[in-house]
Order: C-alpha cells, then structure tokens, then sequence
C-alpha cells in the first residue's frame, strides 16, 4: 500500500529517464509522497521541471545548494525516504554506490540512507555484462540493496539485447512489494478465483458472472505480504498476479482436484471463487441441434460437489476462508454457511448493491467470523478488501 508512504526518486543520466516522469505520476496516483533527485547527467534528457511539475516538491539536483531551513539535504533527504528507487540507473551511478564513492548529491543520499534501496539498471547490453559492472551488482545485492533485472528489447544504441529499464508500472509494483509488511512469511496459502465452466456440448457451456478480480486481488496482496501463494483460477479475462504457482482450470470438478493437491500442506485456503453448483447431467459429444428429438428444452442437470464444505470437513490445523454472493438476507445465509461448512470466517455480499456485484473493482461486504460476529465494511476497493481480509487471517494464525 503507496498511500503516504515516502518515496524518493534517484533519476540518473540514461535515456530511459524519459520514462522516470511517468513513475511519478503512477506513485502519486497511489497517494505516494514522491520527491526527486536528479544528477546534472539526467537533466540533459528530462528538465527538472518536469518532475517537479509531476511531484509537486522541489527537485533535488547541486550538492552544495545554499540550505534551506539548516536542513542537511543528504542526510534529510534519506532521512525522509520509505524506500530509494533509482530510475534508471547507469552502470557509472552502480559503480560509485558499489564502491562508496559520494560525488553527486544522489550517491550521497544513497551513502546516508537507512531505507531500503531498488536500482533499476538501464545500459547497453555489453556495459549491463561487463565484469566490473556484474561485480558490482553482486556486491550491492550481498549488501541488500534490491537490484532488478532488465529487459531484453532494441537498446536506443540499436543493439538488441538485455539493458532495458523495466516499465513504470512494473517498477511501482516492486515499490509496492517491498514497503508492505511481510506478515505472512513461511505461510502456504491457496487462493480459488474466478468462475468455473460446465461444458454441455461442444459449443455450449454454464458458468456465472465472476471476474475473478476479488481472489486475484487476495493473491496479490498475500504474496506481497510474504506468503507462498497457490492461485487456483477458473477462466477470466484479467492478468494474473505474481504468485508462486498458478494454476488454470475449467470445471468445478477441475477446481476441486487442484485444491486437493494443493489442501494438506497449506496453512489458509481462501475460497473467493465462484464455482458453479450444477453441471449437465449428460455431455454431448456433437453439437446439439435446435431441433429433434436431441434439443436444449430440457437440460438435466446434477449438483457439483461443494469444494468449500467438502474440505471444511477434513480441516485440521487450516484456516478456511468462503464468500457468500446473496441478492438478499445475506448475514443471515453467511451465518448458516460458516457453519455448515466449519469455516472460520465467510465474507458475504450482496449482489444487488451498487458496487458489489460481479465484475466491479470495488465491493460492499461483511466479514462474519466463527464466533458469528459480523463486521459490516463500506465501499472499497478489492486490494483494500483483500488486506483486510489479510488482517483478519494474520491474527487467526498468530492465535494458533
């Protein structure tokens, strides 16, 4: 979560610093405080306008600037900074923070910080590999400074080949990943997301509304939040997260095998899919006509497996999570589900609200315990919710 934290922007002298205005912009729309600090070789690609324009702060460029308010600028500068990102960072600007060499304002910030640093290299390939240049990137990662790789694309000289700053909105993931708590660390988590399809012929299929956004959100924050994450996802038209395993699959039965492989050795299962409830009784293997004696007037259907309960019953050490969509009485049928399913906590909605339904990016819930107490929350957004559904897992865990 960006929301206030404090992010200082190192801007170096590559032509990848074009790209550096809009990691302001994507910081700041997160609710970031962003300020930045540019070598004299980076104002030759962008002005310093520019970013001060974009951040609304001063942009820091002179090392020996008159002080304002007897502020030290490097040492108030680190002081101030959640975390340094260096965009781009050339393999000259690598070498001196390597080596401890402080003469620019941006080395001697990075000498001075007690934040974590991330480098974004941006070089030509034959720089990015030359010995003294790989040297010195081991040697920052020994120290803990988070150096990321490239890009493998036409190089500005070109070449075609690794050098490539990675993209602003990549590079604020990796923000993001590394100023949130890692609360989950050595906690195994599965996710199920999204709808499931239940093919009736070759053509035709059931399914339901669900995006899939919710449990790809949950993914998302518990694996940023240190967990190992297994996202089991039905089909969907969004990009998965980064997580540890991911896993596509069609049918609720499909979903069910995957969590069963997945179910003993996990510590949270966390059921935000929305499986469906019935499939054909009979699969077609031709494409059934609208006429004849083999139509569509009357489908036979069979009820799925509930995956929810099913492994609620053989629950031991696990925590598992269900969501209930309901059009009406929704705290009243999350009460009965909790319980028929030995669930420890259900989020439940419904559907008919305005911003709660399938495919929204916000949603309106209540979270409803195993001691049936229900938290009711306003509109928010799905990362939101996905953490403070996080939250409530957390202290779960650390009561076990």
């Amino acid at each position: 979560m960006l929301k206030d934290k404090n992010i200082l922007l190192g801007v170096t002298g590559g032509i990848a610093a074009y790209k550096s205005a809009s990691i302001v912009s994507l910081l700041k729309k997160q609710g970031a405080n962003v300020k930045v600090v540019m070598t004299k070789a980076a104002c030759e690609f962008v002005t310093p306008l520019t970013f001060q324009t974009m951040s609304n702060n001063e942009v820091h460029i002179e090392m020996f600037d008159q002080l304002m308010n007897m502020d030290v600028e490097h040492v108030s500068l680190a002081k101030w900074a959640d975390v340094i990102l260096v965009a781009p960072c050339t393999a000259n600007t690598i070498g001196k923070i390597a080596n401890g060499i402080c003469d620019n304002l941006l080395t001697t910030v990075l000498m001075a910080s007690r934040s974590k640093v991330i480098l974004a290299p941006a070089m030509n390939t034959y720089m990015l590999n030359n010995t003294n240049n790989q040297e010195n990137i081991k040697k920052l990662k020994n120290q803990g400074v988070v150096v990321l790789d490239t890009q493998r694309d036409l190089l500005a000289c070109n070449d075609i080949g690794e050098g490539k700053m990675l993209e602003p909105e990549e590079l604020v993931k990796i923000v993001d990943f590394e100023l949130t708590e890692k609360d989950l660390i050595g906690k195994r988590v599965v996710v199920t997301s999204g709808p499931t399809i239940e093919e009736i012929d070759p053509v035709r299929y059931l399914t339901n509304h669900s995006s899939g956004k919710m449990g790809y959100a949950i993914a998302g924050e518990a694996k940023k939040r240190g967990a190992f994450v297994t996202l089991i996802s039905g089909p969907t038209s969004i990009e998965p997260p980064f997580v540890d395993e991911f896993i596509r699959i069609k049918s609720t039965q499909d979903m069910y095998n995957a969590v069963e492989e997945s179910f003993d050795n996990c510590d949270v299962l966390i059921k935000a899919a929305a499986p469906a409830d019935y499939s054909p009784k009979y699969y077609s293997d031709e494409k059934i006509k609208k006429t004849g004696e083999s139509n569509l007037n009357c489908l036979e259907l069979k009820q799925n497996i509930d995956i929810a309960k099913h492994f609620g019953s053989l629950k031991k050490d696990q925590i598992i999570v269900g969501f209930a969509a309901e059009s009406s009485d929704e705290i009243k049928y999350g009460k009965s589900k909790l319980k028929s399913k030995n669930l420890d906590l259900i989020v439940v909605n419904n559907i008919k609200q305005k911003g709660a339904g399938f495919k929204s990016d916000t949603n309106i819930v209540s979270i409803i315990d195993k001691d049936e107490n229900v938290e009711s929350l306003g509109t928010m957004s799905k990362k939101d919710l996905a953490n403070e559904i996080l939250n409530k897992i957390g202290k779960l865990l650390k009561a076990r």
